[in-house]
C-alpha cells in the first residue's frame, strides 16, 4: 500500500480551474488502478499557512524531537517525508507558480527530515519517491523563447531532486489564453495524458 501526497495550488475553485480539471481527473484515474494506495489531498489555500518569520525559522530548524511532529510547521514536513508519491497541480503565474506554493516549500525543505548536510555538501532524504508536476498555461512556455522564461516546472525539478526525488514528470496544457486556439481541445489532450498516466504511476 502506498501513499500519494496530492498537493493543489490554485486560488480558483475545483470547478473553475483548468489545472484542477486535469489533476483531478489524474486522481480520479489513479484512484481507480490503486485502490489500495491511500490518497491525501492538501489544499494550500484552505491550509494556515504564512511566510516563515524569524521566530518559525528558529523553532523548525532547531532539535528534532517527538514533540516535533506536532509542530504547525514541522508537521508538514514529515507529512511530505512519510509520503510515496506527489502529485502537483498549479498554474503558471508570472512565469512561476503561486506563492502559496514557496511557502509550502519553505515548510518541507527542513534539514534533519528531507535533505541533510553532509561534509561534502546537502544530500536529499527522499529517495524511491516520484512526483509529478500537473499545469496549465496561458501561453506556450516549452519550447521557442517562452522556454528560457518558465521557472515554474524548472524550480520545482531542482527543488525535489535537492530532497532525493529524481523522478519527475511534467504534464502540462498550454497556449489556453492564445486568441483562436481551441481550448478544450487542449484540456482534454492533457486529461487524456494525465489519465493514462496515473494508472502506471
Amino acid at each position: 500500500m502506498g501513499k500519494l501526497l496530492y498537493i493543489k495550488a490554485n486560488s480558483k475553485p475545483d470547478g473553475e480551474s483548468r489545472t484542477f480539471k486535469i489533476s483531478d481527473s489524474f486522481i480520479d484515474s489513479y484512484r481507480q488502478t490503486h485502490p489500495n494506495d491511500e490518497i491525501i489531498t492538501l489544499d494550500l489555500y484552505k491550509e494556515d499557512i504564512h511566510p516563515l518569520t524569524n521566530n518559525d525559522i528558529k523553532s523548525v530548524f532547531g532539535a528534532k524531537t517527538d514533540e516535533s511532529r506536532q509542530h504547525p510547521i514541522l508537521k508538514y514536513t514529515y507529512q511530505f517525508a512519510e509520503a510515496d508519491k506527489y502529485v502537483i497541480a498549479q498554474p503558471l503565474w508570472n512565469l512561476s507558480f503561486p506563492a502559496i506554493l514557496k511557502i509550502y516549500i519553505d515548510y518541507i525543505c527542513i534539514p534533519g527530515i528531507t535533505f541533510k548536510y553532509t561534509e561534502n555538501g546537502s544530500v536529499g532524504l527522499c529517495h524511491g519517491k516520484k512526483a509529478i508536476n500537473i499545469t496549465s498555461r496561458g501561453g506556450i512556455y516549452s519550447k521557442g523563447t517562452g522556454a528560457e522564461l518558465e521557472m515554474s516546472d524548472k524550480y520545482l525539478r531542482k527543488i525535489f531532486a535537492f530532497m532525493g526525488i529524481k523522478d519527475f514528470t511534467t504534464i502540462c496544457a498550454e497556449g489556453l489564453d492564445i486568441i483562436g486556439n481551441d481550448v478544450e481541445a487542449i484540456l482534454n489532450k492533457a486529461i487524456a495524458e494525465a489519465k493514462a498516466t496515473a494508472k502506471t504511476f
